[in-house]
Parts: C-alpha cells; sequence; structure tokens
C-alpha cells in the first residue's frame, strides 16, 4: 500500500511539475525529490525493482535450462531416448513451453537435433554434468556434515545445484574427502570425467532366490524413497528375492523379510551378486538385541546412521572396539541405559538399531 500510495505521490508531483501547477519552490523541491526517489526505486542499477526483477529473471530461465541439460543427459545414460513429452514433463511445463526450452539450448549450442532426436554437445554434456555432480556433492554434504532430514537432503540439493560453481564444488569435493557416491549411491562424476553408463538393473529382474546388491535407490517421489529407508534399505546392502507377485515384492534383507509394493520395488536399482555372498557379515547384530546385564563389542555404526545422529553416537564414545553392557530397561522397553566406558547412556530402540555388535563368546567349562 506504501508503495503504491508513494507511486501515486510521484506520478501526481511529476505532472504538476510539468504543468507549472505549483509557483512554492519548496513544495516543488519535495515534488521532485519524490519523483526522482521513484524512479531510482525501479530503475537503480542494482537495487531497483526493475534490476531485481531482471535478475530473477534470469535466474529461472539459467534453472530451468540446466533442469533440461540434467534430465536429457540421465535419460541418455540411462539408456533412453529423451522426447519432448518426457522434458515437458520433468520440468513440469507444457509441450510450447518445453519446446521453447529446446530452442534456447540449440540457441546455446548446447543441444543438438539430428532428425527428430536431442542429443547434447560436447559442451551441454559438460555443463549437465557440472550440475549433477554439483547436486550429489551437496547431498553427500547434508547426509554427512549436518543434521538435515534425510527426506530433505534432495529437496535441498535441487535448489543449490543451481548456485554452486565449479569451483565451489571443487573445494567442496575436497572438504568432504572426495567421495565417489552419494548417500543414494549414484556416482558422483569428477571434475572433469563424465558419467558411466548405468549397469544396474531394476530388482524387477532378479529372478526368485536370487540375490542383488542395491546401487541406487531414486529419491522421487519423497513419499516412496520414505517407505524405502523405512524399510531398512539403503546402498551397499545385499537382499534376496523371494517373491514376485502382481501385488508385492517380497525381499529378505539381513535376516528380515521386507514386503514391498512393486512401484515401490522399481525404485530399487541393484546388480546381481552369487547367491553366496551373505546377506549380512557374519557377526555383527543390532544393539537392540543385547539383554539386561549382557555385554558385547561395537562392531560398527550402520551405514544408514549418518549426520548429526552419526557425531552424536561417536561423541558418546559408541566405536569400533568399544565394549557396552545393557543395566537398565524401560517397562515398554523401547528405551535402554548402557554402559559405554564408564558412563550410563539412554538410547531408544531405534538409534540401537543403527549400532552393531559382536557378542564375545562364552569360555568353555
Amino acid at each position: 500500500m506504501a508503495c503504491h500510495a508513494f507511486h501515486e505521490t510521484a506520478v501526481a508531483g511529476l505532472a504538476a511539475l510539468a504543468a507549472g501547477a505549483t509557483a512554492d519552490p519548496l513544495e516543488a523541491l519535495l515534488w521532485g525529490t519524490a519523483v526522482v526517489a521513484a524512479l531510482c526505486a525501479v530503475f537503480w542499477p542494482r537495487w531497483g525493482g526493475l534490476s531485481r526483477w531482471q535478475r530473477a529473471r534470469r535466474i529461472r530461465e539459467r534453472v530451468r535450462v540446466e533442469d533440461a541439460l540434467k534430465h536429457i543427459h540421465k535419460t541418455e545414460i540411462a539408456g533412453r531416448r529423451p522426447t519432448l513429452q518426457s522434458l515437458a514433463g520433468s520440468l513440469e511445463v507444457n509441450l510450447n513451453r518445453a519446446a521453447e526450452v529446446v530452442a534456447d539450448l540449440q540457441h546455446r549450442e548446447l543441444l543438438e537435433l539430428p532428425g527428430s532426436e536431442m542429443r547434447l554437445s560436447a559442451e551441454g554434456r559438460r555443463y549437465a554434468v557440472s550440475v549433477i555432480r554439483a547436486h550429489r556433492l551437496w547431498e553427500q554434504h547434508l547426509a554427512e556434515q549436518t543434521g538435515v532430514a534425510e527426506s530433505e537432503w534432495h529437496r535441498r540439493a535441487e535448489r543449490q545445484e543451481h548456485f554452486l560453481s565449479p569451483e565451489q564444488a571443487g573445494r567442496l569435493a575436497a572438504q568432504l574427502g572426495n567421495p565417489l557416491f552419494d548417500p543414494h549411491g549414484d556416482p558422483i562424476p569428477g571434475a572433469d570425467t563424465g558419467l558411466a553408463p548405468e549397469a544396474a538393473t531394476s530388482i524387477a529382474n532378479i529372478p526368485v532366490n536370487g540375490a542383488a546388491r542395491i546401487v541406487h535407490i531414486e529419491d522421487e517421489p519423497e513419499a516412496v524413497y520414505a517407505q524405502l529407508t523405512a524399510a531398512g534399505l539403503y546402498p551397499g546392502l545385499v537382499v534376496r528375492v523371494l517373491e514376485h507377485a502382481p501385488q508385492r515384492v517380497r525381499l529378505c534383507a539381513q535376516g528380515e523379510e521386507c514386503v514391498l509394493a512393486p512401484v515401490v520395488a522399481a525404485n530399487l536399482s541393484v546388480v546381481p551378486v552369487p547367491v553366496t555372498v551373505p546377506e549380512e557379515p557374519p557377526g555383527p547384530r543390532s544393539l537392540s538385541v543385547l539383554p539386561l546385564g549382557g555385554s558385547a563389542r561395537v562392531a560398527r555404526l550402520s551405514p544408514r546412521c549418518r549426520g548429526a545422529e552419526r557425531r552424536r553416537l561417536m561423541d558418546l564414545g559408541i566405536l569400533p572396539g568399544t565394549m557396552v553392557r545393557a543395566e537398565l530397561g524401560s517397562p515398554g522397553g523401547n528405551l535402554k541405559a548402557y554402559r559405554v566406558r564408564g558412563a550410563l547412556i539412554a538410547l531408544r530402540r531405534e538409534q540401537s538399531d543403527l549400532i552393531q555388535i559382536e557378542v564375545p563368546e562364552e569360555p568353555a567349562a
């Protein structure tokens, strides 16, 4: 309201000055100041409304270009053919707007159109890989160095990928120890290397009684991703297929049965492994099964334990080789107190499930 009134005042003052309606020098000065202020508010080079609008428009255009490059490149890597329809669906725009984006990419020499096929140029492929690299590095940063919830990693990385320069991505990679994979199991391309074609397959292609290692969990849509993580599935886990049915897919992971709807299971990318590979390293089991009065040695923290939760457990002294003893339990069984390095700490069941232990063998009588 104030801006609108100020604008009306400036316009009125400009009209009054043009018509010579005021003879008072002070009033004329005030009117002129108002007009100049209004013009500055709109046309000031960096902070004026017009400049801010133009910057926002350029950012929107750049984000749309980069999202289009990502979609086309990922489709090519997956061995599929990108189409105008698939691009429109990925960008959530109509076909006319998608066609404008394709024309813009071609004008920038990022896209080639031999016949009716869309194909990235060398520069377009390099640009797409740099955006994908920034996205996956940022997801790894959120997973390892922040307390951001897992369900938020992808959404936040989708925003940050457009504002992370290649130099900043390089510094972030060095800070993270130059990781090869992101939290979902996707390979993180190097600064000068592209993405290799995917060798993974769908869990639907693994026969019953066959075994496979999860290499990627698709993080979209978020509701499906949440179901997979809630089921305790994560990249690197070996699973065995128990049943393929139109209504369900049954898997065995770490000795426990997991039942998924086929549409949910389709978000798992796996590579086949010999059935003789154990589903879980022999020995370690969850700390939550340790009975009261029992002692065990920490074997490792589960790969599902990341970020702030992992750092908190390590700060409490829960490190590989540490001896723990279950001393107290709540009536409901959801909370237990453990003796760790002389201190008594309380852990919920979902926390102790993330700690794998080895129980020392009892000496023979």
